[in-house]
């Protein structure tokens, strides 16, 4: 068994919208890169592949080595079929053998709680809820996809605000929230607005999210209701998950809950109505008041890979 010390390995962290990577030696960070998006469902396997390959020569060459003794992939969509395998090619084909592709929900929990017991809950993009108990048994909660989940993301607070500010435009109800959209996607025309929400493919509406957190903090009551649906929403998930814990696996103390991604780490009032909502349910729930870094997980499992 090597010593974790001389070890390189690399961690990587795959979300709905960039990707990033570190490599470490031990826990000195050698170097680090940011890049585009490598879920294939997002931009397509050819964009995904050429984003990852981009981002190992932007990280190789940041950290000034030529190999890694293990490297650790958490990826938004891990568990689709071909993900995992063509992640291990790329890997490969740089000369990194020794690797693992898990969610990127795994990693994002190990940052927090190192292979421990814990619930996450994913708000950026995407939304997802993941607990874990003590034996390694899994619960989760949401992250169906935009189209037919991913409650309390960014894109369902965009796609959201848009449709209540549509009703709050017919009731005559004051809203600043179709102004702002309509700014944000150079539409001149209620017609104009409504055709761009409907193409195919549509805008992305997760680039939406920022509006609605300045639009609530400037008192707009539509942008208030739909950001504490979205607290609501995501402590629902985390409530569940902590109910099928306990239910399933016997869990009777309460674990931590740790968050990551956007929503949660950057719009407050979401974060804030989010914890209160956790609190009034479980008032001993031990909830992180700031967002994981989920690389950092992945680095702590790539250490363990190259150890074991």
């Amino acid at each position: 068994m090597s010593t974790g010390s001389r070890n390189i390995v690399l961690g990587l962290d795959g979300g709905g919208t960039n990707t990033r990577a570190v490599i470490s030696r031990g826990t000195t960070v050698l170097g680090r890169a940011k890049g585009g998006s490598i879920k294939r469902l997002r931009v397509g396997a050819e964009a995904a592949e050429a984003n990852l390959r981009n981002l190992l020569r932007d990280v190789f060459t940041a950290a000034d080595v030529t190999r890694v003794d293990a490297a650790s992939a958490g990826i938004a969509s891990a568990s689709l079929p071909g993900v995992a395998d063509w992640i291990t090619a790329v890997f490969e084909d740089v000369g990194i053998c020794n690797s693992e592709v898990v969610g990127d929900e795994v990693i994002a929990l190990d940052a927090a709680v190192r292979g421990g017991p814990g619930i996450l809950q994913i708000a950026g993009t995407g939304s997802n809820c993941f607990g874990r108990s003590a034996d390694g048994a899994r619960e989760n909660a949401g992250g169906y996809s935009s189209t037919l989940g991913d409650e309390g993301s960014g894109y369902w607070i965009g796609l959201y605000g848009v449709r209540q500010a549509l009703r709050a435009h017919d009731h005559g109800e004051p809203c600043t929230i179709l102004q702002r959209v309509a700014a944000e996607w150079g539409t001149n025309t209620l017609e104009e607005l409504v055709s761009v929400g409907n193409q195919v493919p549509g805008p992305d509406f997760s680039a939406l999210a920022p509006l609605m957190s300045v639009a609530a903090e400037e008192g707009d009551s539509v942008a208030i209701r739909v950001l504490h649906q979205a607290a609501a929403d995501l402590a629902d998930f985390v409530l569940l998950v902590r109910s099928k814990l306990r239910q399933h696996h016997g869990i009777t103390e309460e674990v931590p809950v740790a968050f990551t991604g956007s929503v949660l780490e950057k719009i407050g009032i979401v974060r804030v109505r989010f914890t209160e909502l956790l609190k009034q349910a479980a008032p001993d729930l031990p909830v992180a008041q700031e967002g994981v870094v989920a690389v950092e997980g992945a680095l702590w499992r790539a250490r363990r890979l190259a150890e074991s």
